[in-house]
């Protein structure tokens, strides 16, 4: 516990009249509710008039029935934010909406753009004024110029995919069409599929599920995708070596989900399983930390023979109405989303599994939990290496200073956590993981593990400077 979720996005193209896509689109966001818990929103183009509704809090929070009637058009695209550029406000809620010579568009944008100040200040050097502090607003401001002076659509985002560098899945509404981009290096996840005609995209295939349609593809790495009244086609810009982020296997996606023909569920239980082969205990049960520790908790428990048994009860409604803790209660306020079941734990010598560790605050919280419940012994054991490098690619991995990891051993860190032994996955074994062979070449981003950035250069730049998608 700790990293928080990206963002997601959903888009849809009727071609049908348009009836009933707010509710796809609803029903596509609520599955997505687990990429992002602060704001949502829905844009809906009706006959070019875009009419958009976002607020802060989640999904079912936000829109009500009512609102989704008003919600009517031929085309949609939505959004829910976690953010990690821009503070959480109403007003960096998206979809974005940008008025422009050549008429209205709409954005929906899921990663973060490594060289976001450059563009931002070119823009405001040329008399650009933004209204958020989010760099889904220089996507749009950039995509709107493009488009003044381009023959279509397609051809802006082509142009601006070009300029932009780093990490994004995008949805770009215009008066007749949805486009959807994928970056280079695929490191978002983004999926295509179709609902009784209509074309669908969304960042995984647990929405496409959700709204009824049925799974066609994933958007290839670098590919720009034009839905309009004509069908689909495609333009491919140049992609460069495959890295999708492999933290959306550890604990991002949904385990239903399904990205670039892997499954989650299946990652994540091979996960538990190397655990046990990689850090082998004697134990009474396995637990699993809700929700994404619980899967590698069933792979440990198959590969160990060990127990596994539910030992936490997660509170799954702690939405915007939520109050957060004075600073001085803060440390313990893990309690109001988790607490450990005693008659599961007590006189127990407990395996629990998490997806990572950050700064080590929350375990330490967890494991003390565990012990005040009557466990016996705590064995941590951990379904992601340790981090050691922050992301700038729209995860929220913190600076290096902030990171247990690159102050203390493993050793130090159990001992700081509280636990009896403490083990993490072994950084050779992703391949394993993910179902790839030992010595196939990788195709997912490891840098917040390893260093290795997509673009080595950029790393080196971003690691130096401070990083530009970190927070404004």
């Amino acid at each position: 516990m700790g990293v928080h979720e990206e963002c997601g996005v959903y888009g849809i193209y009727s071609r049908s009249g348009g009836e009933g896509i707010s509710r796809a689109c609803y029903y596509g966001l609520f599955a997505l509710q687990h990429r992002g818990q602060e704001s949502c929103g829905i844009a809906v183009n009706n006959d070019a008039e875009i009419i958009c509704l976002k607020d802060m809090g989640l999904v079912g929070e936000v829109f009500t029935p009512d609102k989704l009637d008003r919600l009517k058009g031929s085309i949609a695209i939505g959004h829910v934010r976690y953010s990690t550029t821009g503070a959480s406000t109403k007003e960096n809620a998206q979809p974005l909406v940008t008025h422009y010579v050549k008429g209205t568009i709409s954005i929906a944008h899921n990663g973060n753009l490594t060289n976001c100040n450059t563009l931002r200040r070119e823009l405001e050097d040329n008399g650009a004024i933004f209204q958020t502090t989010v760099d889904s607003e220089v996507i749009a401001y950039m995509v709107a110029g493009e488009r003044a002076k381009s023959p279509s659509i397609e051809v802006a985002v082509e142009n601006v995919m070009r300029r932009i560098e780093g990490g994004y899945a995008l949805l770009v509404m215009s008066p007749r069409k949805l486009i959807a981009a994928r970056d280079p290096y695929g490191l978002k996840p983004l999926v295509m599929g179709e609902l009784n005609g209509d074309t669908v995209f969304a960042s995984e295939t647990c929405a496409l599920v959700a709204c009824g349609a049925t799974y066609i593809r994933d958007v290839k790495p670098g590919e720009i995708v034009i839905a309009d009244e004509n069908g689909v086609t495609s333009v491919q810009t140049p992609a460069r070596r495959k890295a999708g982020c492999v933290f959306e296997y550890i604990y991002f996606a949904r385990p239903d989900s399904v990205i670039d023909g892997i499954s989650v569920y299946d990652s994540r239980i091979e996960a538990g399983k190397l655990l046990y082969e990689q850090h082998p205990v004697d134990a009474d049960i396995v637990i699993g930390v809700p929700e994404s520790g619980i899967d590698a908790a069933l792979g440990f428990s198959q590969a160990s023979g060990i127990p596994y048994v539910k030992g936490f009860v997660k509170n799954n409604y702690v939405g915007r109405t939520f109050i957060k803790p004075s600073q001085e209660q803060r440390a313990d306020s893990v309690r109001i989303k988790l607490n450990p079941i005693e008659s599961a734990v007590k006189g127990k010598r407990v395996v629990m599994t998490d997806d990572s560790i950050v700064r080590g605050t929350t375990i330490a919280n967890i494991v003390r939990m565990l012990r005040q419940a009557g466990a016996l012994e705590v064995h941590v054991r951990i379904s992601s290496p340790p981090f050691l490098y922050p992301c700038f690619y729209g995860t929220d991995v913190p600076s290096r200073e902030k990171l247990i990891a690159c102050k203390y051993s493993i050793p130090e860190i159990r001992d700081i956590i509280g636990a009896d032994s403490l083990g993490y996955l072994d950084i050779n074994s992703l391949n394993r993981m993910l179902g790839l062979r030992e010595n196939e070449e990788k195709i997912y981003c490891d840098a917040c593990f390893t260093g290795d950035y997509p673009n080595e250069q950029t790393g080196i730049d971003l690691l130096k400077g401070g990083g530009e998608a970190l927070e404004k």
